[in-house]
């Protein structure tokens, strides 16, 4: 994942400008098929990305997303 601001409302530009970076400082194997704008990411208490969370809310089975009692902020899931 990547962490960054922005002001634009238009992403676009914003997720072309990210894929050509990394292709240009890691390589075009590192290059990113899919890109998501989020507001916030799961995370737990002790600040670390709840990356299962994040899997099951891509593949679309965000009604199996099991335990969420270590999650810091709920709504942001």
């Amino acid at each position: 994942y990547s962490e960054f601001s922005y002001s634009s409302s238009d992403e676009a530009p914003l997720v072309k400008e990210l894929v050509i970076q990394v292709r240009k400082v890691i390589g075009p194997f590192a290059a990113p098929k899919k890109v998501y704008i989020v507001g916030d990411l799961p995370q737990t208490r002790s600040g670390k990305i709840m990356r299962r969370i994040m899997r099951k809310i891509v593949a679309s089975e965000g009604d199996q997303l099991g335990d969420l009692s270590t999650v810091a902020e709920p709504s942001v899931v």
